[in-house]
């Protein structure tokens, strides 16, 4: 805590009458006691700060699987509601095993983490177990991510291995690189040693988070195929809408909710003055960045909207909540070093390359039931060249620490480095996804475990894999009713 209250009985002593000594050390010890409450204060504010964001980042699971559960066909809702379950909890085990290891655990080469497995000798000096809860809740928002875009063919055994996989090794690895200290491209490495004299800036993972699981979903919905039904021999595309818009609608509410943990939450700290004595801190960047947040998402929602209502001739709901997403996933990666103004350009950008992705994903017959792929791949993308275009001087200097001449964005006056740094994390994060998990799904399909039978498919896997539909249309007690019987099916 800065500011600490200082004392010498040395100097006291000369101020003093008699006993000046005895005196002087007994006030030095009350101020070093008064000293010692403010600093627990402060870790006990910072903890709870970080605690409560950690909640709400977790809350989003349940916005993913309302999301989730509305955009697919009812008979395979109970399907992908226990995908949602099991990320979270493979997730929890997997990322505590290895994942915060390779994640935050330190290193030489700047490529993996090598300690804290299992949380051993853990807290350490820089890290507390909120901090792991944290990190953990971001884990599977990555996996989550990834569930939709393979949705309603995939059988249930492959989802319990990517999950594993993705939230216990090829995440965490893209977080060790930015968002490590230790990592290569780090914005908080030494200053002589940032990638291009910056490093990629990516505060709450537009790149890190969401390209992550938009990409390994793409990678998992192009080796599986689209769904039967989908696209006819003509080419035309068939839409296979999602059971419940109401669904859709309030797991959007949820996301949006949990998104002022994900991106303000990022700060970690909120007892942090950037002024000493001023009422201008880190408590101020956290009120900006909930504002820059929710201007993105508020523009991509009103120009999706109008835009859809062009080129389709209807007021879409579900197509507004994805635009709505798309513009927090484009702004999470600069939303603490942006202008408000500047999250609005976000938004709006970042809803246009919905549509185009959306657009391209029709005309080459690719399939994601919730455009994740497109939505969390492309506008992620989308958000880190927004960084490097539209960071201000100012903020990160206050977000990440002041160094002269460091560089910001582009528009902004600061050159092209910090634009160039966010295109390699861009490429790199595209390459390393691509190639962990299109391998991990190739080897899956030619094991036979990653794609359901066809005559599973078109009944759904709630009746052939877990025991019945999540709705319930008639009584139980209806002899007569029950004509169909529920068979076993292994895998």
């Amino acid at each position: 805590m800065s500011g600490a209250l200082n004392c010498s009985a040395a100097d006291l002593s000369t101020l003093l009458g008699p006993n000046a000594t005895a005196a002087a050390e007994y006030i030095c010890g009350q101020l070093g006691t008064v000293n010692n409450k403010f600093t627990d204060a402060a870790f006990a504010i910072d903890n709870t700060y970080l605690l409560f964001s950690a909640y709400l980042v977790f809350s989003m699971q349940l916005g993913f699987a309302m999301l989730c559960a509305g955009s697919v066909r009812a008979k395979n809702t109970m399907n992908i509601m226990l995908t949602n379950v099991l990320d979270a909890a493979a997730g929890g085990l997997f990322y505590y095993l290895f994942g915060y290891a390779f994640a935050f655990g330190g290193s030489s080469e700047g490529f993996i983490g090598r300690h804290n497995f299992a949380l051993k000798d853990f807290p350490t000096l820089t890290s507390d177990y909120s901090f792991f809860l944290y990190q953990w809740a971001f884990a599977i928002a990555a996996a989550g991510i990834t569930s939709g875009s393979i949705a309603e063919r995939t059988q249930f055994v492959a989802y319990l291995i990517y999950s594993s996989f993705l939230t216990g090794f090829v995440y965490p690895v893209v977080s060790h690189w930015f968002w490590s200290p230790d990592g290569w491209a780090s914005p908080f490495r030494p200053a002589g040693d940032r990638l291009f004299g910056t490093g990629a800036i990516d505060f709450a993972g537009s790149g890190v988070v969401h390209m992550v699981g938009g990409i390994a979903g793409l990678m998992g919905a192009l080796i599986e195929g689209p769904r039967r039904g989908r696209f006819e021999k003509s080419g035309r595309s068939i839409a296979l809408r999602g059971h419940s818009a109401s669904l859709v609608v309030l797991g959007t509410f949820l996301l949006w909710f949990g998104w002022y943990g994900f991106n303000p939450g990022s700060f970690a700290k909120i007892l942090v003055p950037y002024e000493s004595g001023s009422s201008y801190g880190q408590w101020s960047g956290i009120g900006r960045t909930a504002v820059t947040t929710t201007l993105a998402g508020s523009t991509a929602a009103l120009t999706t909207l109008f835009g859809k209502r062009l080129l389709s001739g209807h007021w879409n709901v579900t197509d507004v909540c994805n635009g709505l997403l798309g513009g927090f996933a484009a702004i999470t990666g600069g939303c603490s070093v942006v202008e408000p103004w500047a999250a609005i350009v976000c938004g709006f950008v970042a809803a246009l390359v919905l549509i185009g992705c959306n657009k391209l994903a029709e005309i080459v017959q690719y399939d994601d039931p919730l455009e994740a792929a497109q939505l969390h791949g492309g506008c992620g993308a989308w958000g880190l060249i927004f960084v490097g275009l539209f960071a201000k001087e100012k903020y990160i200097n206050e977000v990440y620490g002041a160094t002269p001449g460091r560089p910001y964005g582009l528009f902004m006056g600061g050159g092209g480095k910090l634009l160039g740094a966010q295109l390699v994390q861009i490429l790199v994060v595209a390459g390393w996804v691509s190639v962990t998990m299109g391998t991990l799904f190739f080897i899956l399909k030619k094991l036979n475990l990653l794609r359901i039978s066809e005559k599973d498919e078109m009944a759904g896997m709630d009746m052939t894999r877990h025991g019945g539909f999540a709705y319930m249309y008639y009584d139980n007690d209806d002899e007569s009713l029950r004509a169909t019987q529920l068979q076993r099916v292994d895998a």
